[in-house]
């Protein structure tokens, strides 16, 4: 996705504890809403905690996805959330029903991204409370235009209103903007969601010609301006048609190391004969980790008709013993079965170089099929998860067709 860009991260699994409901802790359960504060404003989500003796659990609520914390941590009066994959946490004190605290992203070394954080308990509205009927409906498809200082990115928004509720997300050639969750409130709407990594903040208000205008705030100082119509019509390029061998390539070659050192080739026994799944992918890729939760069941049921996956991790740093940890709790929270291998940075120009078959990079993540004779048959750039909607299904649908037609060869 641009800028990989949420988790993300459906039906994850994993969480512990320490501390507790019965530690004399004052940390209430229940429903909390939940705000980090961006240069946008308010950027909220929902918090989830229940208490199980002395374990508790959280999840950060966006629209239909529950996004599980690993470890719930109470000391006294404070308590830290952690999201480990991404080496994100909220730390916050407790106040009766409410959590103060900040939010913060391990990014390089001993520094963080940071954010202020409250949680106020109770509470479940996103934005605003207000029942009112909005002046505006924005069901529908909206052909989008995100503009930074320095470059312009074509974007599809899709959204359902339900009154003043609003959830939906943008599609882009590399990934989706996953779960947002809003209000519309008369001729303006606002959409927020926290994947433990990526903090997103929409705003917009309807112009006199119906379109779209305003801000996307994200993380800690992002920001851009954006622009949408409405187009029942919209559509982005066909992600197949991104990223490709370039002339005299059929097939694809590589040896990386995987998390213990061994190097991995598509050249080794296991892979030949086969259908072979690649993913190109990072521990620090929500749209990766949301394609993840589809691979990795999806490979126990079908690695037995003569099928492998193998994934190449693009890491924040080449040095094994640095990126291997984080590939490892990446395979541990997704009960990863195939290879996952160390290739190389996430700066994709860097990657690109890695596999010299390739016109280049595009995005995180991007997919390739091979048949059992080891030609590329399909290259899939980016990938459109479950808060996508029907566009995860068909994406579901046409890769179970390929995989059969393959299978079947």
């Amino acid at each position: 996705m641009k800028k990989i860009v949420a988790v993300l991260l459906v039906a994850l699994s994993g969480i512990s504890c320490t501390g507790g409901a019965e530690s004399g802790s004052k940390l209430k359960t229940g429903i909390w809403r939940a705000v980090v504060q961006s240069k946008g404003g308010e950027l909220p989500f929902g918090l989830e905690i229940s208490a199980n003796g002395s374990a508790y659990t959280a999840y950060a609520l966006n629209g239909a996805e529950r996004l599980p914390f690993d470890k719930v941590t109470v000391t006294g009066d404070s308590v830290r959330l952690t999201i480990d994959i991404f080496e994100a946490e909220i730390r916050a004190k407790v106040d009766d029903n409410t959590l103060r605290g900040f939010w913060r992203r391990h990014r390089t070394g001993q520094d963080y991204t940071s954010l202020p954080f409250q949680a106020q308990h109770g509470v479940q509205y996103r934005f605003t409370p207000t029942s009112q009927t909005p002046n505006i409906n924005v069901t529908g498809k909206w052909a989008t235009t995100f503009r930074s200082e320095t470059d312009s990115t074509f974007a599809v928004g899709v959204f359902e209103q339900k009154g003043a509720s609003l959830t939906g997300t943008f599609l882009t050639t590399t990934g989706d903007y996953r779960y947002l969750e809003g209000n519309v409130v008369g001729d303006s709407l606002m959409l927020s969601t926290f994947d433990g990594t990526h903090l997103y903040l929409f705003k917009a208000k309807r112009k006199p010609d119906n379109t779209l205008v305003g801000g996307f705030w994200s993380g800690e100082s992002g920001y851009e301006s954006w622009t949408a119509r409405f187009d029942p019509n919209a559509k982005l390029p066909d992600p197949a048609s991104l990223t490709y061998l370039k002339p005299g390539y059929k097939t694809i070659d590589f040896s990386f190391p995987d998390i213990n050192g061994k190097p991995v080739s598509l050249k080794d026994a296991r892979f030949q004969n086969k259908v072979v799944v690649i993913q190109i992918l990072g521990s620090w890729c929500p749209n990766c980790m949301d394609e993840t939760n589809f691979l990795s069941p999806w490979y126990k049921k079908n690695k037995n008709r003569g099928v492998e996956i193998v994934g190449l991790a693009y890491e924040k740093s080449a040095e094994l013993t640095e990126s291997a940890p984080k590939i490892k709790r990446m395979m541990d929270r997704f009960n990863i079965d195939y290879p996952v291998v160390l290739a190389g940075t996430n700066v994709k120009s860097e990657a690109s170089k890695t596999l010299p078959m390739l016109n280049q990079v595009v995005g995180f993540p991007t997919t390739l099929v091979l048949d059992k004779k080891g030609m590329v048959r399909q290259i899939h750039t980016g990938f459109s998860g479950p808060g996508t909607g029907r566009y995860y299904d068909e994406f579901v649908a046409d890769f179970n067709r390929l995989i059969d037609k393959l299978v079947a060869e």
